[in-house]
């Protein structure tokens, strides 16, 4: 299935594209972001950061592996990239199976909590999916806090590698009973 646009009351979030990559470079590159994420994402970020993972995902998405990806852009603004939410539906779950960032200015908005509600219901009305596995740094509040309020439920711990030296990690599940039962 391809990734398909959704809609908020703030934000038109749409297909990544290549066209996407100059916004996400800008946005991106940031320590206050990236200190929070897997040890997987370069830093300090590339110049060719952004083009180099565009480019991997559409590859990805192109040769039909299962991923949604998703741009966050304001609506009324210039549709600008102001962040992303990356969702691997029928992946394992173990480092889960949704990922998210949004560009500083945007904190503190509950932007990123509105974004996330369009997906999980995507993911449980649209593809009917039973549950599915979230995970963030454990020193992470924001991250945390946005998993509360759009209905996951803490599970454990996990070992898992992050910039800011952390390798503590929280898991996270998101159940398609609760959230339809918490949506009403």
């Amino acid at each position: 299935m391809q990734t398909p646009q959704l809609e908020t009351e703030r934000l038109i979030l749409r297909p990544l594209a290549l066209s996407d990559v100059p916004a996400i470079q800008r946005n991106f590159d940031n320590w206050n972001i990236i200190r929070h994420l897997a040890a997987v994402v370069p830093w300090p970020y590339p110049a060719d950061g952004a083009e180099t993972f565009v480019r991997m995902q559409l590859d990805k998405i192109s040769a039909g592996e299962e991923l949604h990806h998703w741009v966050l852009v304001l609506k009324g603004g210039a549709g600008e990239a102001i962040g992303n939410i990356h969702f691997r539906p029928y992946a394992d779950g173990a480092k889960g199976n949704r990922g998210f960032w949004l560009a500083e200015p945007y904190w503190r908005r509950g932007l990123m909590t509105e974004a996330i509600t369009a997906v999980n219901d995507f993911a449980f009305v649209t593809l009917g999916l039973d549950h599915f596995h979230v995970c963030n740094a454990a020193t992470n509040q924001a991250s945390r806090r946005v998993k509360q309020k759009t209905g996951a439920e803490f599970v454990g711990f996990i070992e898992l590698a992050h910039h800011g030296g952390q390798t503590k990690s929280e898991k996270w599940i998101v159940r398609r009973e609760a959230w339809l039962r918490d949506r009403t």
